[in-house]
């Protein structure tokens, strides 16, 4: 009997991992985000974010990845985490969180967290500040 290597995928990777790295929904550049940043990690992973909202409450969480399928998930679960709560509880978000949730983040990828956090938090300085994150 042939290994497929798809099922090895599922087979390693928790659901919530599954869910995150192949949802696609926000993936989308937002014209006139009240809240925009663009991060490079040291791995070569670049990561923007597009926020809606203000301070009250972040209504949309959007982004791009030129990067890999960790990052993608990590994105996505920084989205999951942070729309729709107030700018003050977003700042609450941490790698480590992201981390735990996807549960089978190759340790060697932790990074990607990091990264997806660190562009975060500059997209939500420049919408509450009014400073762009271009780092």
């Amino acid at each position: 009997m042939e290994s497929n290597p798809n099922s090895a995928f599922f087979q390693h990777h928790s659901l919530n991992y599954i869910e995150m790295a192949m949802r696609t929904d926000r993936m989308e550049r937002i014209q006139n985000p009240d809240g925009y940043s663009k991060k490079k990690g040291d791995c070569g992973d670049m990561v923007e974010f597009f926020l809606k909202g203000n301070r009250e409450k972040i209504k949309s969480v959007s982004f791009m990845v030129q990067g890999c399928m960790n990052t993608v998930a990590c994105s996505n679960t920084v989205a999951e985490f942070t729309q729709g709560k107030s700018s003050e509880t977003a700042w609450d978000i941490t790698p480590e969180q992201v981390i735990e949730f996807l549960e089978t983040l190759p340790r060697d990828h932790y990074h990607c967290a990091e990264l997806c956090v660190g562009a975060f938090y500059l997209a939500l300085v420049d919408m509450t500040l009014g400073k762009p994150g271009y780092y």
